[in-house]
């Protein structure tokens, strides 16, 4: 209804009584008979629904009087109402304004006995919308109270309690204050969380740490709780820190180098070396995660806060316990832990080490990589040489368990004595054979073959084959024995001097070029040398890698052992033969004319004129014959 229509019950009775009456007339004459009816006292300003038409100023009054009696309200405003009705999905609340606004039920879920009279706080979203309705919220109100509060606690850094409703990308989400906030997963816990949903429905403390005005986001923390509590017990353990003190520990990382123990509050380092006395690759051999031990305090830093801790510490010095029964002469057993080019270093027990040097390994010459003939882990006998416990060092010997074999080297290894042996290492220069464990020497390279030239020990024969030596030299002083393999036949270079002789012809095929010439494979299994300027062919080309031709040997050195031959020297030669046999032709024919001259001349007893004539033809020829002659030679 419209506050300018207001409906009047007596308006009928307060028109008629205020309607003007009508004035008494004078009859005159003159003036007409009034006669009255039923309706003149009827005020025809009144509409049929009894309504009542105000002056303007009236409105103003009776619709200020109407005003005074709500509360003044504004969008965005805070007030309190009182539950009026309730329906199955909405709670109607009175603010005191001039309509009620509506709720729905689910702003109202932490109050499950809500009834009507019960007083709440809500939030004026719009006083008046295009129907005339109030729209309120308890949500937004609750929302607006937290925020402040939450702002308030992030700046007194005052603890809160939230419950964890639901998990999110890259953290939860914490109701604190009826607010929703967000706690990364990365301030769950000081150790690394990954099963979030295991916080869920839990209500914890937090720490507000980050909160923005602008989209009334807040980030909370329990790790900062955490560490400060940590941070706590961190100052009240270095305060009582002493260098030697026994402390238990949890094993809470480890890594190549060490592993980091957790003192309650307060972590330590545990370096790899101090774990063990013996060697040990890998923390993770000795140490478990979450393991619990004792360590004692090597060294710590207050303003650093680092502390060192071991554990091998704890336990005495290998060395300083080492059993009576390793002594000098002593034979041990050990484990290979560690190999250098000079040796190897054998683990008698845990913290108690000897080295192997090369040169007592075996009681061969021969050069011995250590890294090739030992394995890590491998276990060996070795006698002990040398003991010095001030020192701590122990140097091992594996040949001396044997007796020296080069003490009767003469007896069962004589010169000329052929043997069976193993290739144990081949260099640039020769070839070294194991006859026996402890005997062994080398074949140089020039005694493989007579027929052959290598580059390389390694082109005839590899590590690991067995070759048939002979023994040509024994040097019992410096333990050598100089082996050769080709000795084990005859020279056949002394029958073949013959067979190779220089102007023989053989086919041969070029196995190697370079930029001196060309190695070919000669018949019998012999090679042959041809400098560059003897691969020519006639046609200007040269003989090339593979090339089967023909060559001529130029050159046979038999102590040398060389042969050195000629392709290019087979066709210049045929071009001499053909050169020498047209001159030879050519002095034939001229020979034939002078005879025939003379005789000639011997039948004329008188010349003529004719016979001038023929005779001077018979000169020029001959001297034509001559001339050609001197330009062929």
């Amino acid at each position: 209804m419209s506050e300018n229509n207001i409906v009047n019950p007596n308006a009928e009775q307060e028109q008629a009584a205020a309607a003007p009456q009508p004035e008494a007339t004078t009859a005159t004459t003159n003036a007409p008979e009034v006669i009255e009816s039923a309706h003149d006292d009827f005020d025809w300003s009144i509409d049929k629904r009894n309504v009542a038409h105000y002056s303007k100023e009236d409105q103003e009054k009776y619709g200020k009087v109407y005003e005074d009696t709500f509360i003044q309200i504004e969008d965005g405003e805070l007030v309190n109402g009182t539950i009026v009705g309730l329906t199955k999905t909405d709670a109607v609340v009175n603010i005191g304004f001039k309509s009620d606004g509506l709720i729905s039920l689910n702003e109202f879920r932490d109050l499950p006995d809500l009834k009507v009279g019960d007083e709440v706080e809500v939030m004026v979203l719009e006083k008046e919308d295009r129907q005339g309705n109030l729209h309120l919220s308890r949500k937004s109100a609750r929302t607006y109270r937290a925020w402040e509060r939450i702002v308030e606690v992030h700046k007194t850094g005052e603890i809160v309690t939230g419950t964890v409703t639901s998990k999110t990308k890259g953290g939860l989400i914490v109701d604190v204050f009826g607010m929703e906030t967000f706690l990364p997963g990365s301030q769950i816990d000081v150790k690394p969380v990954t099963d979030y949903d295991q916080f869920v429905g839990k209500t914890m403390e937090f720490k507000v740490v980050k909160v923005n005005e602008t989209i009334k986001n807040a980030v909370v923390s329990h790790k900062a709780l955490i560490e400060s509590d940590i941070e706590a017990q961190r100052a009240q353990i270095i305060s009582q820190l002493e260098k030697g003190q026994v402390l238990e520990g949890t094993v809470k990382n480890i890594t190549d180098f060490g592993a980091f123990m957790d003192l309650g509050g307060l972590d330590g380092l545990l370096y790899i070396t101090d774990i063990s006395w013996g060697r040990i690759s890998h923390p993770s051999e000795v140490l478990k995660l979450d393991q619990k031990i004792q360590v004692v305090v090597l060294d710590f830093d207050d303003d650093k806060r680092r502390i060192s801790l071991g554990l091998k510490q704890l336990t005495p010095h290998p060395w300083d316990v080492l059993p009576e029964t390793i002594t000098e002469g002593a034979t041990v057993k050990g484990k290979v832990v560690n190999i250098e080019d000079y040796g190897a270093f054998l683990e008698i027990q845990p913290g108690v080490e000897g080295l192997v040097h090369v040169s007592e390994i075996t009681w061969a010459n021969t050069p011995i990589n250590a890294k090739e003939f030992f394995t890590l882990n491998d276990e060996y006998e070795a006698k002990v040489v040398t003991l010095d416990k001030d020192s701590r060092k122990m140097s091992l010997s594996i040949k001396q368990l044997t007796e020296d074999p080069w003490n009767t080297i003469e007896d069962k290894f004589p010169e000329g004595s052929k043997h069976n042996g193993l290739v144990k290492n081949i260099t640039p220069y020769g070839v070294f054979v194991e006859l026996e464990p402890g005997i062994g020497g080398m074949i140089h390279i020039s005694d493989l073959s007579w027929l052959k030239r290598f580059n390389h020990p390694s082109e005839y024969v590899k590590v690991g084959d067995n070759i048939d030596t002979v023994i040509l030299s024994i040097d019992k002083e410096n333990r050598k024995l100089q082996l050769g393999h080709k000795q084990l036949e005859e020279d056949p270079w002394n029958a073949l001097e013959d067979t190779f002789a220089v102007g023989t012809r053989h086919e041969a095929t070029v196995t190697r070029k370079d930029d001196k010439g060309a190695l070919v494979q000669l018949p019998y299994g012999l090679e042959g040398f041809v400098p560059n300027r003897h691969l020519a062919k006639e046609d200007g080309s040269t003989v090339g890698q593979d090339d089967t031709a023909e060559f001529v040997v130029i050159e046979f050195d038999r102590n040398e052992k060389r042969i050195v031959l000629s392709h290019a020297r087979i066709w210049e030669q045929a071009a001499v033969e053909t050169k020498e046999a047209a001159k030879k032709e050519a002095r034939a024919e001229t020979e034939s004319t002078k005879k025939a001259v003379k005789a000639l001349q011997s039948k004329v007893e008188k010349t003529t004129l004719g016979d001038l004539g023929a005779l001077a033809d018979i000169k020029a020829k001959l001297k034509s014959e001559e001339n050609e002659a001197k330009d062929q030679a």
